[in-house]
């Protein structure tokens, strides 16, 4: 048995349809497309989730939940992962070297999820008051970073343009 000898099984292939081909082929005519109709032009190329003008299913479904704009970015550590914190204070700067949070220049907050065996003082903009708690606790020293708030603007209202 040699390469040039080999042939597919029978009933394997199959030839394509050609189509256009005169009345003859069975295809020919409308070549398969149908009679007139937006799919039976030339040139036709319909997106797979087009619903032929009518509005579309991801305009139909109704929208839910938002974004809060004002939302203030904040990164959360529990008390355990203080634990495993070398040094002290801990302050933000500290856990991101760690690869504890990714952002330092953000809110922290301390959560109360675990234990801490040892006193350490931490830094943070917010504590759970378990989180409080624990670190107390332990001997342990908690300090609020507090953030000024900016101060609100205020447009001077003209009397005399009101009468």
């Amino acid at each position: 048995m040699k390469l040039g000898n080999l042939k597919p099984a029978k009933g394997a292939t199959k030839s394509r349809k050609r189509v256009g081909r005169g009345p003859g082929s069975g295809h020919g005519g409308t070549a398969t497309a149908g009679h007139k109709g937006q799919k039976a032009r030339t040139g036709k190329s319909l997106r797979a989730w087009f619903e032929g003008g009518q509005m579309p299913l991801q305009r139909r479904l109704p929208k839910r939940g938002f974004t809060n704009i004002h939302a203030k970015a904040a990164e959360f550590v529990n008390v355990s992962d203080l634990a495993e914190v070398e040094g002290d204070p801990i302050t933000a700067e500290v856990l991101q070297a760690r690869g504890l949070i990714n952002d330092a220049s953000v809110r922290l907050k301390v959560l109360g999820d675990g234990e801490v065996t040892r006193a350490v003082t931490v830094r943070a903009h917010a504590f759970s008051a378990s989180a409080k708690e624990k670190i107390e606790a332990a001997g342990g020293k908690v300090e609020v970073i507090v953030v000024p708030k900016r101060p609100k603007r205020y447009k001077k209202k003209n009397a005399a343009a009101r009468k």
